[in-house]
């Protein structure tokens, strides 16, 4: 595979054309390189990553970035650290280094945040300082004095920053750069701090150069044919400003989001950006320079296209390896099948916001933890028999587990087939790389040699009362919160996504307009209302928040689903609580006014919460079984919950 032949970065050579890029991570202690990043970063560089861009630290004490970033002066250790082990593996390392500008916070620094010009940051509404020379010079001078900090640790590079959340792009940008000075001249910032990391780090070390070629916003922005003479403007330079690595992003101040979307894009985004840029780079600088492909690559036949096709000479796959350290050494033994698959869902890697979580992953919730996870490497040391009972995302990760430390499980299913809620989720509209987790799980599974049984369902009489048995039975329909009469039509979010035709006309689902009553705000009323929509249908979305969706913000998702569902045609109905359904009609009451409001509606969905189907445990407990739960049958959560209890209990077994 061209995608694991070595690779050319100035003086140094990566063992292969796979990246870990640069993400915010929140595993620092204070705003350092942590142990807890030593561990992330050493089991991708175990697992065959190519090059690792550790997290981007600020090169100056004036930057707050969303998030609990590094601080370079802070970073000499951890850097040490991490280029020490990852070296130790032929990973090539290299230090992002980045100043947030007007795109961060002050609720930390208590400071004024620093840009070009005067734009409100987007999120916050804060009106930034306008930059003075001083302010400048200051920046430039902090990102050379990063850069030697970054390579006198040991680091082989730099990666600086000019993609969505940066100083160097909001330069660049007519965005955001309104001067009349001397940087009207708009690439002349980036060029200044080229010029200052290339003087403090040396001929020998790399300079990667992180450009966000197309920010979507055409009336001022940077464009895909601007990019691509900026990009050939920058690698022209071979002395004093010369970069070695380009790696194409999208996305700006008013479209962040769009840089790492979840799966309403299609994986591999941005591949024909990254083609138009390198074909560009080609021209001025040869092969002297490779253009790496960023933007939702997560397989590894679509990674090695890119590289056969001349889109890119590299890849980065962040999340796919978030999802599968191990991602790169399982394609070079031939066994891409099981690779853990990224099901692009940004629920829990997504981490730049207030709540400040740690980084992790929804199918692989060691990710993040490697530091002080159990690892599930290693033989029980007391092998033992064990039930597990549900083919869900739970009981097969516990199945899963057991087997791999050495227990001998049998799995019961009531269903014809193993996947459970996953299933389910993967009928939502963005949501159906799922169903590959859910294949994914079955297939290791089966390999491992567990007894699968399904359309089975376990009777506490025809269990084995001497081994464990761990309980992963899901969750059934919650009470419903409102009154409902004999005549009205009231479904679950899941009987519409059972069903095989969602316009009605074969008769699954009511027919008529429908009211979809989403007292969560998370994907599953949101899909399930597109669905709809998609069909055809007249769809209202009743909710207690003051938006549609208010769960979604945590992965990215929040506008863009809003602007889906505008377009779509919804009928929305904000700041409601859901009081009655009766036939024709869903009556809603304004939280805050009481007002009533009468919805002319045939059938309802109930989005809403669910509750645990955990009667088999409590039967098997009462019968003194050696019983545990997993997943939603404790409480009805998301998959990674679902996922993590279910490794647990596993591990639990000893």
């Amino acid at each position: 595979m061209k995608l694991l032949e070595p690779l050319k970065l100035g003086a140094v050579i990566a063992p292969n054309r796979v990246v870990f890029g640069a993400h915010e991570t929140n595993l620092g202690r204070d705003r350092s390189i942590s142990e807890r990043h030593l561990a992330y970063y050493l089991s991708r560089a175990k697992g065959g990553a190519g090059v690792i861009v550790t997290e981007e630290a600020s090169v100056h004490e004036s930057d707050w970035p969303y998030e609990r970033a590094p601080l370079a002066v802070d970073c000499a250790d951890g850097w040490s650290r991490v280029s020490d082990a990852c070296h130790n593996e032929s990973s090539v390392v290299l230090a992002a280094l980045n100043h947030a500008g007007g795109q961060g916070t002050s609720h930390w620094s208590q400071r004024e945040l620093w840009a070009p010009g005067r734009v409100p940051e987007v999120n916050t509404r804060e009106v930034p300082k306008l930059m003075e020379q001083s302010d400048i010079d200051a920046v430039v001078s902090g990102f050379g004095s990063a850069a030697s900090i970054a390579v006198s640790a040991g680091c082989d590079g730099v990666e600086i920053s000019a993609g969505q959340f940066s100083l160097v792009r909001q330069f660049l940008s007519g965005l955001t750069n309104t001067r009349d000075d001397q940087y009207r001249d708009r690439s002349l910032f980036a060029k200044q701090v080229i010029r200052a990391v290339r003087r403090a780090i040396g001929a020998d070390k790399v300079i990667s150069f992180r450009l966000s070629c197309d920010e979507l916003a055409p009336w001022a922005g940077i464009t895909p044919e601007m990019a691509a003479e900026l990009a050939a403007d920058f690698v022209a330079d071979t002395d004093e400003a010369r970069i070695d690595l380009l790696t194409v992003v999208r996305g700006s101040i008013f479209s962040a989001g769009s840089t790492r979307p979840d799966g309403h894009d299609a994986p591999g985004f941005n591949l024909e950006l990254c083609r138009s840029i390198r074909s560009a780079v080609r021209e001025v600088a040869g092969d002297r320079v490779p253009v790496v492909a960023q933007g939702s690559i997560v397989d590894t036949s679509q990674a090695e296209w890119a590289i056969e096709d001349g889109v890119a000479d590299a890849v980065e796959m962040t999340r796919a390896q978030m999802a599968d350290p191990n991602l790169v050494n399982k394609a070079a033994m031939g066994r891409a099948e099981r690779i853990r698959p990224c099901v692009l869902c940004n629920q829990m890697c997504m981490v730049r916001d207030n709540r400040n979580p740690m980084v992790t992953c929804v199918v692989n919730p060691m990710s993040g933890h490697e530091f002080e996870d159990e690892p599930l490497v290693g033989t029980a040391t007391i092998a033992s028999e064990v039930q597990v009972v549900g083919g869900g995302a739970a009981g097969m990760e516990s199945a899963r587990v057991a087997s791999i430390r050495g227990h001998t499980v049998r799995l019961f299913e009531a269903s014809d087939s193993l996947g459970g809620e996953l299933l389910q989720i993967a009928k939502l509209p963005g949501r159906d790389r799922f169903s590959l987790f859910a294949d994914w799980l079955a297939a290791e599974v089966h390999e491992l040699g567990v007894e699968v049984n399904t359309s089975m369902e376990a009777i506490p009489a025809e269990l084995d009362s001497t081994s464990h048995v761990i309980v992963a039975t899901g969750s059934r329909i919650g009470d419903p919160t409102y009154a409902v009469t004999k005549a009205a039509q009231v479904l679950s979010a899941g009987d519409v996504l059972a069903a095989g035709d969602p316009t009605g006309q074969e008769g699954d689902l009511p027919n008529g307009a429908v009211l979809v009553w989403d007292p969560i705000g998370g994907p599953v009323g949101i899909g399930v209302a597109e669905l709809l929509l998609a069909a055809g249908r007249e769809v209202h979305l009743a909710t207690p928040d003051y938006i549609i969706g208010n769960e979604l913000a945590r992965a990215g998702d929040l506008g863009p689903a809003n602007a889906r569902l505008a377009q779509a045609g919804l009928h929305a109905h904000r700041r409601c609580s859901l009081l009655s359904v009766k036939k024709g009609t869903a009556t809603l009451a304004d939280r805050f006014s009481e007002e009533l409001l009468e919805v002319p509606v045939e059938w309802v969905v109930d989005a809403g919460h669910r509750l645990p189907e955990d009667n088999l445990f409590h039967e098997l407990a009462a019968a003194g079984f050696k019983a545990s739960q997993a997943g939603d049958s404790v409480a009805p959560r998301t998959v990674h919950e679902a996922i993590l209890e279910g490794r647990r209990r596993a591990l639990d077994l000893g």
